[in-house]
């Protein structure tokens, strides 16, 4: 280290004040055989007893006072910052952006509940319904990869472990809720799946030992009354049907959770994500539809839909396959462009725009006693999101 010291011989407040200086500090070892201080800017600095160590008193003179302070951060920040016309256009076309977003997200997915209940009633096979619902996402995510429409990813080994608990959670979630949909109406499973936030609140307490406030956990008592409202006044209640919804709530919980701790720090579009996913989940479904179901089943099956409906049946198929893939494409490239909290709540308005599509679409019969269950059950969904808000904003 050499005997280098900076110091400022004035004030910095002081416009006049003049540059930073540079002074070197006396070399020690000889100061025991001399009697001036020998001042040198290329010897090392030895100190071998600090008591004789000491400025020249011009020097000692020139002291430079540091204060610091904390921010008080309950006090709002004064801002004053005007926008260019530039930056304003930018803005408006973000929020632009984001709204194509939520509405091609909710009328896609509209239109494959639709169709998938009108493919169900006729052809009640949700095991193979779920295989083609993923294997045409796949077909169409690898035909965008092959035709550089899309951006081919750049994945190793260890991006396909991390995603395996994903995709086992995935498929294990949408299996149970197409089979929830074989059994009851669309609106009842959706107001079953609003309930998902309490399942995600209950296992990050219970298993990951996740701690949240009062508000939160107050949230979720309309949440699970409206859900027991809906279910004891359904008109057509059926015990699969409730439970495939309730099964497929608790997977997709413990789909989000492997895949943000399994994924944190793996760069990949929200779009080749969901590709991914939708491919490693066809593999692992495949066997298990066959062991289920069978080529017998769906042979005998398909052959009486088809008698019953005509041609329209393949396209049924076809369209519900493609726009499955198609709305869970759309949600999963808008969080690229909002945060989860804005994607909570599009996905509670979503929920919202299926249940009443459909009830006026299949004509389901509805009591106003299950209406008010649904109503208090999305009303608990969206406050336990502005809780969650509110939190994020306090920490």
């Amino acid at each position: 280290m050499m005997a280098m010291v900076k110091y400022l011989a004035y004030p910095l407040t002081n416009p006049g004040s003049p540059r930073p200086q540079l002074c070197t500090l006396p070399s020690i070892h000889n100061l025991q055989h001399t009697n001036q201080p020998s001042l040198s800017s290329v010897k090392p600095l030895h100190i071998s007893y600090a008591h004789n160590f000491a400025l020249p008193p011009e020097l000692r003179r020139r002291v430079t006072a540091c204060q610091a302070y904390e921010a008080d951060r309950s006090r709002p920040l004064e801002l004053n910052i005007e926008l260019s016309d530039e930056e304003t256009g930018t803005e408006t076309t973000q929020r632009l952006k984001i709204g194509l977003y939520f509405a091609t997200w909710w009328a896609l997915n509209v239109v494959f509940n639709i169709y998938n209940k009108k493919v169900l009633n006729a052809f009640p096979y949700p095991w193979l319904i779920s295989t083609l619902s993923l294997a045409a996402g796949s077909l169409m995510m690898l035909i965008s990869w092959a035709t550089r429409v899309a951006d081919v990813p750049k994945l190793n080994l260890e991006f396909w472990k991390a995603l395996f608990p994903v995709a086992v959670a995935h498929t294990i979630g949408h299996v149970a809720a197409t089979v929830s949909m074989s059994k009851v109406a669309v609106s009842f499973t959706h107001i079953i799946k609003s309930g998902e936030p309490a399942f995600s609140v209950l296992v990050s307490r219970f298993l990951l030992g996740e701690a949240f406030p009062v508000p939160v956990y107050l949230s979720l008592l309309p949440i699970i009354g409206g859900c027991a409202l809906a279910a004891v006044t359904e008109l057509n209640f059926n015990m699969i049907g409730f439970m495939g919804a309730m099964i497929s709530n608790l997977a997709f919980v413990f789909r989000n959770i492997f895949s943000k701790k399994g994924m944190k720090g793996m760069s990949v579009s929200g779009m080749n994500y969901y590709a991914c996913l939708s491919i490693l989940s066809l593999l692992i479904l495949t066997p298990l539809a066959i062991a289920v179901e069978g080529p017998k089943l769906w042979a005998a099956g398909w052959q009486t839909a088809s008698s019953q409906i005509g041609p329209n049946f393949v396209w049924w198929v076809a369209a519900q396959s493609v726009f499955y893939h198609l709305y869970n494409q759309v949600s999963y490239m808008s969080l690229d462009q909002i945060s989860p909290l804005t994607f909570s709540i599009g996905n509670t308005m979503k929920r919202i725009s299926v249940i009443v599509s459909s009830i006026l679409i299949f004509h389901t019969p509805i009591q106003p006693v299950n209406a008010l269950g649904a109503a208090i059950a999305i009303l608990g969904t969206f406050l336990y999101s502005q809780d969650f808000k509110l939190l994020s904003l306090r920490s």
